[in-house]
């Protein structure tokens, strides 16, 4: 396997509060082994089917759902399929696999490695937070009869580090800020630096649209966009009635990448307590949404995720840290499947303007880098054998 940058990423405008992070990391998990992947503003990997694109993605959604709170076995309801091919267990009976990722923001690059055990039974059996050549935390187990790990984090203080307990099946670092006190500057730093982690990795959207889903009239309720994009019709209606200036965007995005004219994108209740989605055609015609092909529709649904934010899509943002102090990250698999080359180039185009800016991010898998290597702002990971 080899991986190489085919595209320079664009530097976006420079926001040194906005945490992101800048690479991922999967010493073994699956098919992958000792792999480093640069992450940019706008990031793609690319590769034939199999070639471990939608691994990578899988395994940043799982470090984003565990620096979010979750545990072990939400993010990972099938950790043996994790498990590098062909590991042996060791003398115990046991196999596991090893992720982590890089965060950078106002406390410099901050690393984060996670070990966890799938069999006999899904732990995590080492974790490492570390910044400026510094271990902030660092849990083992030590006891494989109880369910906790021993953690040590920085102090600086009388003593160099704090010992206790960490619970096995979740995340130590997003769990810090309730065990640290920040009494002393070094609890501060680990403080800080966990922090930074958390928010780096919590504002993620993973998506994947689903034609078939989206055809239907969709309910209303909240209006946030879930992951498959079921709920199009609903959330086009209340993103026109509430941002103007971005739903003209989206209308000028949708005019480029679907077939024939369109004048506009409408949404208009049923009155059974539903709602559908038209394309109008400015000439007294509108096309039902349920009519369009799967690669417009996936088009259509991925445009009106880099147009619109937090509030409008299904994401759990840091709720204690300030909107202009976060970067969503977008999480798209299979971006350009069912489209066509000018469909991809107008999407991939779209996501560059748009990541530029520094309040979004875009991590997607391709499956052929040759219609979005020269769109400039892309960084295209190739991971063809």
């Amino acid at each position: 396997m080899t991986v190489s940058s085919l595209a320079a990423p664009a530097r976006a405008e420079a926001c040194p509060d906005r945490p992101g992070a800048t690479e991922l990391r999967l010493a073994a998990f699956a098919a992958h082994r000792r792999a480093r992947f640069p992450l940019g503003p706008l990031t793609l990997f690319a590769g034939p089917s199999g070639s471990g694109k939608t691994t990578a993605l899988r395994a940043y959604e799982a470090l984003a759902r565990l620096g979010g709170g979750a545990s072990l076995g939400e993010v990972f309801p099938d950790p043996v399929a994790c498990v590098p091919e062909r590991a042996l267990p060791d003398a115990q009976r046991r196999r596991g696999f090893r992720i982590g990722c890089t965060a950078d923001g106002p406390e410099g690059p901050v690393r984060l490695d996670v070990a966890v055990q799938a069999e006999p039974e899904l732990r995590i059996v080492g974790e490492r937070l570390t910044a400026g050549g510094l271990t902030l935390l660092e849990t083992a187990l030590r006891d494989p009869g109880r369910r906790v790990v021993q953690a040590a984090w920085y102090t600086a203080g009388s003593s160099a580090v704090t010992r206790g307990p960490l619970p096995d099946d979740r995340l130590g670092t997003a769990l810090l800020p309730l065990r640290v006190s920040g009494r002393t500057d070094g609890e501060r730093r680990v403080l800080a630096a966990a922090e930074q982690m958390v928010v780096a990795l919590r504002a993620v959207y993973a998506c994947d649209p689903s034609p078939r889903r989206m055809r239907a009239a969709a309910p209303l309720g909240a209006g946030r966009l879930l992951r498959g994009c079921d709920n199009l019709a609903e959330v086009l209606w209340r993103t026109r009635s509430e941002c103007g200036h971005r739903y003209a965007h989206l209308v000028t995005a949708v005019r480029a990448g679907c077939a024939g004219p369109v004048a506009d994108v409408l949404a208009e209740p049923l009155g059974d307590g539903t709602v559908r989605a038209l394309l109008d055609r400015g000439d007294g015609v509108r096309t039902h949404l349920g009519l369009l092909g799967d690669g417009e529709l996936r088009y259509l649904a991925l445009a009106l995720v880099l147009l619109t934010g937090p509030g409008v899509l299904e994401v759990d943002p840091a709720g204690e840290v300030p909107a202009a102090l976060q970067t969503l990250t977008v999480l798209a698999d299979g971006l350009d499947r069912g489209l066509d080359v000018r469909q991809a180039g107008e999407l991939v185009r779209l996501a560059a303007r748009m990541c530029e800016r520094g309040h979004i991010r875009l991590v997607g898998a391709v499956s052929d880098a040759v219609r979005v290597c020269e769109v400039p702002g892309v960084a295209v990971v190739d991971l063809t054998p």
